[in-house]
């Protein structure tokens, strides 16, 4: 790496990522369960391999487990949910590579 090449932190890739959903899959939200902690909230259970309730415990100032769920009820098939979160992260991984390397570019 140079001293030109763009650097993503931790917290940089996870705000792109959830921007990303945010922008690519809807989940209508009320009170104090935005879409963005609902987000924040999956992608650190699966990184962690941990269930969405214990994440929520870890955590503090988040929705509960109960409010997460409720909200991903809302999808009537979790497979079209799925495919959903599949078909956006593609779609910011294209536009992120400003340098036009893809060199180190893994696949999820």
């Amino acid at each position: 790496m140079t001293a030109t090449t763009p650097v993503l932190t931790d917290n940089q890739t996870l705000k792109e990522v959830v921007n990303c959903l945010a922008e690519n899959v809807p989940i209508k939200t009320q009170g104090n369960c935005e879409q963005k902690n609902i987000f924040e909230i999956l992608i650190r259970a699966a990184t962690q391999r941990d269930s969405i309730e214990n994440t929520t415990k870890v955590l503090k100032n988040v929705p509960t487990s109960n409010d997460i769920r409720y909200h991903l009820d809302k999808y009537s098939d979790i497979t079209s949910l799925e495919e959903d979160l599949n078909k956006a992260l593609p779609l910011s991984l294209a536009n992120w590579d400003t340098a036009g390397t893809t060199e180190n570019r893994h696949r999820f």
